[in-house]
């Protein structure tokens, strides 16, 4: 091999390893954003408590329309743990952050709800129904066919 096309394989290697950093950086200013929301509404909620004792909002779900009335987001707990979904203007879900019993999962979709990318820890449920249990916390990216294209561990 030459030197020329030994430049070219480590070149194609670079771009492909900025393009994983370039969506890494996304997914986690999408994770740091849903966490700016959670905290939002939690301060909120502590405002309320704090100006009128006993005053306090319970619900099972919370949804956020848009001005057609649309839901665009939903905050909902249930016995099997708490969740918060955002859908783009066609009602398709796009992001969604979970923390259920087996473990906490943020989740990307692309316009058909086909995961893309998925932090967490904990189980996860493979496209074909598996279930995969993960010691520690995992990252993996997904073709739009939902096949696993990189995983880290």
């Amino acid at each position: 091999m030459t030197i020329e096309e030994r430049l070219e394989v480590v070149e194609r290697e670079l771009a492909v390893s900025r393009r994983r950093t370039r969506r890494l950086w996304i997914s986690l200013g999408l994770a740091g954003a849903v966490c700016a929301l959670v905290w939002s509404l939690t301060a909120t909620t502590s405002t309320a408590k704090a100006q009128e004792p006993g005053k306090v909002i319970r619900a099972n779900a919370f949804i956020v329309e848009d001005e057609n009335g649309k839901g665009r987001a939903m905050l909902n707990a249930n016995k099997d743990g708490t969740g918060l979904s955002l859908r783009d203007e066609n009602g398709q879900i796009r992001a969604g952050i979970d923390a259920y019993k087996d473990g906490p999962m943020l989740g990307l979709y692309d316009e058909n709800e086909k995961v893309r990318a998925e932090l967490g820890v904990g189980q996860t449920e493979t496209p074909d129904g598996r279930i995969i249990t993960h010691p520690e916390s995992s990252l993996r990216l997904y073709k739009p066919v939902e096949k696993v294209i990189w995983s880290a561990p």
